[in-house]
């Protein structure tokens, strides 16, 4: 018992080890900009929030707001649809970055769901919109009818811009940054739950769970 106890505490002190190692290894990592690598970035030809911000650095700035506040991630339903700001999960970054900009992305889901539901295979005939928005299958197949789709090819590094949203699979989603590693690859803004809300994360993620949509907010 004494050595199974031993080994659990030895077992817990190396996972601490490692995961303070990855944690200043990331603090420390150098920041490149789209300026170092040449690549213009894009901005959006509107405001709609008319706050002196274009649409595209506005999502960016909400999803780095919701990084920072870094919410407990918990998958619940929530009566009226939204969790509060002390919680959440990764569709949760997208409703709130776009908010941020002047978006309602529930309405703009249910709407489009309630004029197209057998294009929603996710919702099965039945929408609920206290939840369909916060589902990563809906918001992939509404970005997909009704935004830009662009590139999932990482190494076309002028095509990943700030504001851009990123599916993984039919689970995950998340923001593309401002920031990008040495290859010029973006890092991400997600929620999984993760110390860190805004990484280098991209192109491992990549390899386990593919890129399978790519979108920017049509203007």
């Amino acid at each position: 018992m004494k050595k199974l106890f031993i080994f659990i505490v030895i077992t817990f002190v190396i996972i601490c080890i490692a995961i303070v190692s990855i944690l200043l290894i990331e603090k420390n990592k150098p920041i490149y900009y789209a300026e170092d690598f040449g690549i213009e970035t894009v901005k959006s030809h509107i405001d709609k929030d008319e706050d002196g911000i274009d649409d595209y650095t506005d999502i960016l700035q909400g999803a780095k707001a919701e990084a920072e506040r870094k919410p407990t991630y918990k998958s619940a339903y929530y009566s009226g649809g939204y969790p509060p700001d002390t919680e959440g999960v990764c569709t949760d970054v997208i409703w709130r970055a776009l908010r941020d900009a002047g978006y309602t992305l529930k309405d703009m889901v249910n709407e489009d769901i309630e004029k197209n539901v057998s294009a929603y295979p996710r919702v099965e005939g039945k929408p609920d919109p206290n939840i369909d928005f916060r589902r990563v299958p809906n918001l992939k197949v509404y970005f997909e009818r009704n935004h830009i789709s662009l590139t999932t090819d990482l190494s076309k590094i002028e095509e990943w811009q700030p504001g851009d949203i990123v599916v993984f699979g039919s689970s995950h989603i998340g923001i593309i940054s401002d920031k990008r590693n040495k290859k010029g690859i973006p890092y991400l803004l997600h929620n999984g739950g993760q110390p860190n809300r805004e990484e280098d994360i991209l192109e491992i993620y990549n390899k386990f769970e593919p890129i399978t949509g790519h979108y920017r907010i049509k203007e």
